[in-house]
């Protein structure tokens, strides 16, 4: 285990470092207290007066090569982009099990991962980002982080979900939402049951929340995740069209709620 985590630390700065795909990602150190995170930051390639900035949560794996693929993408848009370490040094899963174990610890403990989408922040507006033009945007495990941005009342003024899960605790009290909430949805992701899906849009009533959920037809889960293959029986799939079609909506989306 031990070798295996160091070897994805190599891995990643030669990644990071070597391929030019990603050479303008820059790897910033922060800390939650005694734990060591590595966020990767990037500014604008073109200036803006308005500076707007894009907080990415990554799946449930963590950073990956589609995160660091979005930030370098939002950069060429304009944007400046962080891409979160939420579980921080010694905890990176090498495999679905601990991803499981991993995240679903963030999902019962939500405080600790509002405090971690917080510190991530931080670091977005420390690279150069308007505090007061800052959305959120997540994959799978990182599309339920950005909704909980939201319901946490983070200072952002939108939140983008794709294919990410829906569910909260029952028993939290609902409250004014007045991030604008976008969620790119596969329909048919058999991981975010019916009811599920009639809980979330009965809370975004409740809430009063200015939101929108696109559907996505013959997509399941991850559909915009290459890695995951294209055989939607397995219930994750990579899905070409609905990986374009909610990309560019996310894109207008960010025009509409961006200063």
């Amino acid at each position: 285990m031990f070798i295996m985590k160091n070897t994805f630390f190599v891995l990643f700065g030669l990644l990071l470092f070597s391929n030019g795909a990603f050479a303008q990602l820059k790897a910033v150190k922060y800390t939650d207290g005694n734990q060591k995170l590595n966020g990767l930051s990037i500014g604008p390639k073109k200036g803006s007066k308005t500076k707007p900035g894009i907080l990415i949560l990554p799946a449930w794996k963590g950073i990956d090569a589609h995160s660091k693929q979005s930030a370098e993408k939002l950069s060429k848009m304009g944007y400046y982009a962080f891409v979160a370490d939420i579980y921080g040094e010694g905890n990176y899963p090498i495999n679905t099990q601990e991803a499981g174990k991993q995240s679903g610890f963030y999902k019962s403990n939500i405080a600790n991962y509002h405090r971690r989408m917080q510190l991530a922040w931080d670091q977005l507006v420390k690279s150069g980002a308007n505090p007061d033009n800052i959305v959120v945007i997540g994959y799978c495990f990182g599309g339920t982080g950005a909704l909980e941005a939201a319901r946490a009342g983070m200072k952002i003024q939108g939140a983008v979900s794709f294919h990410g899960g829906l569910g909260r605790d029952a028993s939290r009290k609902n409250i004014p939402i007045t991030a604008e909430i976008l969620v790119l949805h596969g329909a048919d992701d058999k991981y975010v049951p019916a009811a599920e899906v009639a809980a979330f849009q009965e809370e975004m009533r409740d809430s009063k929340a200015d939101w929108e959920m696109i559907y996505y037809s013959n997509s399941v889960h991850a559909f915009t995740e290459i890695e995951a293959g294209n055989d939607n029986s397995k219930g994750a799939a990579y899905n070409e069209k609905a990986a374009k079609r909610s990309w560019e909506r996310m894109n207008s989306f960010l025009k509409e709620v961006l200063k």
